[in-house]
């Protein structure tokens, strides 16, 4: 008689608990997007309700530059807590890190609430900054998480539908805080929005008990808790030479398309108000959160599509080639904004859906975390790069007037050129993994061919080199754990 996990429903019950993880963190980590004028406000607004030809907005009193930096520090903490975390999961499971993590993400946002509690005084800055560092460590380590468990359940599978679905739950959570942050402060003030967003928080860490239980007795029931945790065990941190050229192109392709994605959402709001006179700042959140809008929509479908015909590597150039038109509208015209988030909302669906599901596909199982977490790490580093970077070109004065458009354009254009670089090495992918065997572009009914030809997945990339040079007549293989 067949045991619960091998059929289809269990795991995708794992993938709903595995999306909830975090749904509550991705809506605490734009809260500042959406509510930036009140972050960057007036400490006080005493008998005036104009200044320097705008509306007074009393708020937290920060700088643009101390603004981004709530950010950058989210980005530069992840960048460097990620590398060791992910070689932790490996080496201790997923269920350490799934705890460890979303505890995390818990304590960090109680202490970036707190922080609001202090305003007007020097504990201000530092208690947020500490906050979001916290919160940087839990979340994006957690996300490793959840790639790996997703790509345990359902490599050979629906990999690229799931991962569709979990980044459709994260975006929901970002969607659903463009929607209700704005009323939700105008009613109850940014306090109590953002202890809001901590106790969403403590939504993902109630599903990481369910999912961790769901995956321990999955994985005793499918007989291979005892098979990972012995790879796991020969897992070394020297693996990581090991890693091949695909591997480091992907991360760089998926580090420049995110480049200019994250820190222009960061700043959205605050430049549609400043360049399109006749948007509200709830507008404006709205507009910003198409984005996310359409990714929610779309990435489920998306993910079946790259499911069926493949093309991964195609994908990923295609999309860093139709988000450039995005930014050169963003800076030269006046098109209306809904426009180009949309659209860039789209490219970002697609890249998301053929990008990330792609690294299960160019590193072993047992070391898939170390990779994630250096994927997420590169990543991180180049987005908080970005955010300074654009913190110092927006200027460091307080945002009492609108920042001149000149300052919006340069910005648009530092954004042109992260795609550019994006569009240099996805080429460079397609071109070395076709001269690997096209694995990233290979149909889905020709990659499970493949991976039926084994019962386990490469511990390192020697040995899958050593693999691949076996069968150079016969394609290449990729092996899964649980295929």
């Amino acid at each position: 008689m067949a045991q619960p996990a091998e059929h289809a429903y269990y795991r995708f019950v794992v993938l709903f608990f595995n999306c909830l993880l975090t749904f509550g963190s991705y809506f605490c980590f734009d809260i500042p997007s959406v509510l930036q004028d009140q972050f960057q406000g007036n400490l006080t607004c005493p008998n005036a309700t104009v200044i320097n030809g705008t509306d007074c907005v009393e708020g937290l009193g920060m700088s643009p530059q101390q603004y981004n930096l709530l950010y950058a520090i989210y980005a530069w903490t992840n960048a460097v807590v990620v590398i060791m975390a992910g070689f932790l999961i490996d080496k201790l499971g997923n269920r350490f890190g799934v705890f460890l993590f979303s505890f995390l993400c818990v304590l960090g946002s109680s202490l970036f609430a707190l922080g609001s509690h202090f305003k007007g005084t020097p504990y201000l800055l530092p208690l947020m900054l500490t906050g979001r560092l916290l919160f940087g460590s839990g979340n994006g380590s957690l996300t490793i998480v959840q790639n790996r468990i997703t790509a345990f359940w359902f490599k050979g599978k629906e990999l690229a539908l799931a991962f569709g679905l979990t980044l459709a739950f994260s975006r929901l959570g970002s969607v659903l805080n463009f929607f209700l942050t704005q009323k939700f402060e105008e009613k109850y003030g940014m306090e109590w929005t953002l202890w809001g967003g901590t106790l969403l928080c403590v939504l993902g860490f109630s599903s990481a008990i369910i999912v961790s239980t769901l995956d321990k007795i999955g994985m005793k029931q499918l007989g291979l808790d005892g098979t990972i945790q012995a790879e796991s065990r020969k897992v070394r941190i020297q693996d990581v030479k090991l890693l091949s050229l695909r591997y480091w192109l992907l991360v760089l392709t998926i580090m420049f398309f995110y480049n200019g994605i994250f820190p222009f959402i960061a700043d959205a709001s605050k430049f549609i108000q400043d360049k399109y006179s006749d948007y509200s700042q709830k507008q404006a959140a709205y507009i910003a959160g198409a984005v996310y809008d359409s990714s929610l929509v779309l990435s489920a479908s998306v993910g079946i599509l790259i499911d069926y015909v493949g093309l991964r590597g195609i994908f990923a150039l295609a999309c860093a080639v139709l988000t450039l038109p995005v930014f050169g509208l963003l800076a030269f015209t006046f098109v209306p904004p809904l426009v180009s988030t949309i659209w860039l909302g789209v490219t970002y669906s697609f890249a998301a859906a053929s990008m990330w599901p792609s690294i299960p596909l160019v590193v072993p199982q047992a070391t898939l975390g170390t990779a994630m977490g250096l994927a997420t790490s590169i990543q991180m580093i180049g987005i908080g790069l970005s955010n300074l970077i654009v913190g110092q070109i927006l200027g460091t004065k307080s945002s009492e007037a609108k920042i001149p458009l000149w300052r919006w354009q340069r910005m648009m254009i530092f954004m042109l050129a992260n795609t550019v670089a994006c569009i240099v090495t996805s080429v460079l992918l397609n071109v070395v993994d076709h001269r690997r065997g096209g694995t990233l572009n290979k149909t889905t009914k020709r990659s499970r061919q493949a991976q039926s030809d084994s019962d386990r997945e490469p511990l390192t990339q020697a040995e899958e080199e050593q693999i691949e040079e076996g069968n150079d007549d016969g394609g290449v293989r990729s092996r899964s754990i649980n295929s």
